[in-house]
């Protein structure tokens, strides 16, 4: 069973429903039933048209659905329009849906949420990662909000800064995290980018870039992370970087700074220097500045943490990390960092391995153990 397939097909299938007069609640729940039927019988008889196939049996289910509501009088005119058999149009859905799920009567952090498990297709445990909260707080707050859209015509779409912060939340998952969106999030962004005039567009735009042709070297050939500072610069997609630097640099031009420029120009400089000592920390302490400033994150002042510490020295770092919470995630990952830069091998270490059982996922968690392991023996070996 190919699940990136059927994976790849889901918004296109959705928003074929929603357009032929389904409610996005209901013609998500008959999109999840016929993905459950795929898995059930395509392997024994795999279809020749498997968007085809698709419609035609989350139609029907959300038909049947239909059918049994109160409703039903009212929507049986509906069975006269079951799609024809055959090949389905080849119309990509996928960013309108992602304005559609932007609707205005939702709060935007319900609207992202929404989006994330209906379009981006992340786990409720994923997105509510992403947001540091409970996974049970980020259930309630999906329900809601399909709660919320049950009913309501989509003719009325959201605003883009929704929709950026959509797009943000998934390339994030795609590229660090286990399911792997991260291509499909720059695809749809450059449609974003060719519709849409706006620097932040642009700078959302060229930070996946910087940050995507990097991935070649974040991980070595036994799947373990490796952090930046060690990765091999000469298998970064230099034509990638290329791309977005120039992106960046007519984004900034326009004079109206937002997070995702900031961001990107931090990347940016990562991406300039030819060695990790030669890397401009102070400057990408001067942008994590501007980065507080535009959204006063608790993410982004432990990144400056690190910051820095690389510029002015890692007690100036640990000092910035204790005005922070220390149930942050990876709080406890960066203050191990910090004082192993230090030298303080004994603390580093047992911090790494509290990092460790922290840890969002099997590489991280990997990755944080060894390097409490490699402390304590060096400390053995004295």
């Amino acid at each position: 069973m190919d699940e990136a397939l059927l994976r790849s097909l889901t918004p296109s299938v959705l928003g074929i429903l929603v357009r032929r007069g389904a409610d996005f609640a209901a013609a998500e729940d008959a999109v999840q039933e016929a993905l459950i039927e795929a898995v059930r019988t395509w392997p024994a008889d795999p279809p020749r048209d498997p968007k085809g196939w698709l419609v035609t049996v989350a139609w029907r289910r959300f038909l049947d659905a239909t059918r049994a509501d109160t409703a039903r009088r009212r929507r049986e005119d509906l069975v006269d329009e079951e799609p024809p058999p055959g090949p389905a149009p080849a119309v990509d859905d996928t960013l309108q849906l992602y304005f559609l799920c932007a609707h205005p009567s939702l709060t935007p952090s319900s609207a992202v949420a929404l989006t994330l498990r209906a379009v981006g297709g992340l786990t409720t445990r994923q997105i509510a990662q992403a947001y540091l909260v409970p996974e049970a707080t980020m259930a309630q707050r999906i329900s809601r909000a399909k709660r919320t859209v049950s009913g309501v015509r989509f003719d009325r779409p959201g605003d883009v800064a929704t929709v950026l912060r959509v797009l943000y939340l998934v390339f994030n998952e795609g590229y660090s995290g286990d399911v792997d969106l991260a291509a499909e999030a720059i695809r749809l962004t450059r449609q974003l980018a060719a519709r849409v005039d706006h620097p932040e567009v642009a700078g959302l735009l060229a930070l996946m870039l910087i940050h995507h042709a990097r991935r070649a070297s974040r991980t070595a050939s036994d799947g373990s992370l490796v952090p930046l500072a060690e990765q091999d610069r000469g298998r970064w997609d230099t034509g990638a970087i290329a791309e977005g630097v120039r992106i960046l640099q007519a984004a900034l031009a326009r004079d109206r700074l937002g997070e995702f420029q900031a961001q990107a120009a931090i990347a940016a400089l990562h991406a300039d220097a030819p060695t990790a000592e030669q890397t401009d920390w102070v400057q990408i302490v001067e942008w994590y500045d501007e980065l507080v400033l535009l959204t006063d994150s608790p993410v982004v002042r432990l990144n400056r943490a690190v910051a820095v510490g690389e510029a002015d020295g890692p007690r100036a770092g640990l000092a910035a990390l204790a005005a922070l919470d220390d149930a942050l995630p990876r709080h406890t990952a960066v203050a191990a960092y910090l004082h192993e830069r230090d030298g303080d091998v004994v603390t580093a270490a047992r911090l790494y391995a509290e990092a460790a059982r922290k840890a969002p996922n099997l590489a991280e968690r990997d990755h944080l153990t060894r390097r409490a392991a490699r402390l304590n023996s060096a400390r053995r070996s004295r």
